[in-house]
């Protein structure tokens, strides 16, 4: 009997204690609570007034807008002039003029950036549906859509533009010539010299505007 009521009584003292245990952190658990919540409610969405933020990731920064005055710079405009001699990440300046004389030296200066492959050929493809094809046609004779309207470009067939170098049919898509505009403002650099690729390409007999399959067929053997 003795070791019956020694045993009752040891689980009631660890009833207890779990009892005990289990309100403690039960009343840690509500002060936690009362603590976060005025905390919580400190961080509103609104900008009228002063608050505390975890992490607001500049959603507030001060910023200024581009021709509101500013009182940290020196002359007191938030647009400022770039620095002297600096050009804008990624622009690649193009010193050349228009004219035969310039494409010719075009064509002696500049060099391909991109060999032949069939991604570079399908890429210049595209761009040359969208662009190109409207007034040279699909198989580049001067034929397209719209070239009985004016006067027909050129066919990329031809004894002059068969001599035609990569960098000098650059410059007649970055400058224009003759009729075509520049398409310095619709393409981009490596956009330009993708059409170019696949114009070369196919003046160099790997394939014919419009018909890049014989191109990318003829690089894979």
């Amino acid at each position: 009997m003795k070791s019956f009521y020694r045993r009752g009584r040891r689980e009631r003292r660890v009833n207890e204690g779990r009892v005990r245990m289990r309100a403690s952190f039960l009343a840690m658990g509500l002060g936690l609570v009362m603590v976060m919540v005025p905390v919580f409610m400190g961080c509103g969405a609104s900008g009228n007034s002063r608050a505390y933020e975890y992490m607001p990731d500049m959603a507030r920064g001060p910023a200024y807008k581009a021709f509101a005055p500013n009182p940290v710079t020196r002359d007191g405009l938030t647009l400022q002039r770039p620095v002297s001699g600096t050009i804008p990440r990624g622009y690649q300046p193009f010193h050349f003029g228009p004219g035969d004389q310039e494409a010719e030296r075009a064509g002696r200066e500049l060099q391909d950036p991109y060999h032949a492959t069939p991604r570079t050929l399908e890429e210049g493809k595209a761009l040359y549906n969208t662009y190109c094809i409207v007034c040279h046609g699909q198989q580049g004779k001067g034929d397209g859509p719209i070239a009985s309207k004016i006067p027909p470009p050129p066919s990329y067939v031809s004894d002059r533009l068969l001599t035609f170098q990569p960098g000098r049919i650059f410059h007649v898509v970055t400058m224009g010539a003759g009729k075509m505009p520049s398409y310095a403002a619709q393409l981009s650099a490596d956009e330009r010299w993708k059409i170019v690729t696949y114009v070369h390409a196919s003046l160099q007999g790997l394939g014919d505007p419009g018909e890049v399959k014989p191109a990318i067929e003829a690089l894979k053997h």
